[in-house]
């Protein structure tokens, strides 16, 4: 048996945000930007906090990835599947709301 929430496309116009308790701060001592959720501590690679940094309940997926992608001047299809993956994984962990 599979679980479904692994596969399903997340919608274009989700607007992820980072739940209740759960924030993206500087701390010294992990070196940088770590991700604080109850009991637990997340250190992103710097990818992942440009993702995260846009991830603030007000943009859609659609306008995080074509802002992603003329950024990085990155093709918009690689920047969906790897965003989708990465939100699809935090999502799974109660880490971010879609």
């Amino acid at each position: 048996m599979t679980d479904s929430s692994q596969t399903a496309p997340i919608s274009p116009d989700a607007k992820p945000r980072l739940p209740h308790g759960v924030r993206l701060v500087h701390n010294e001592a992990h070196g940088g930007l770590v991700l604080l959720a109850p009991e637990r501590v997340f250190k992103p690679d710097p990818i992942a906090v440009e993702i995260l940094k846009r991830c603030t309940g007000e943009a859609t997926l659609d306008a995080i990835i074509d802002d992603l992608a003329k950024t990085y001047s990155a093709p918009r299809e690689r920047i969906l599947a790897d965003v989708s993956a990465l939100l699809r994984s935090l999502a799974d962990k109660k880490l971010l709301e879609l």
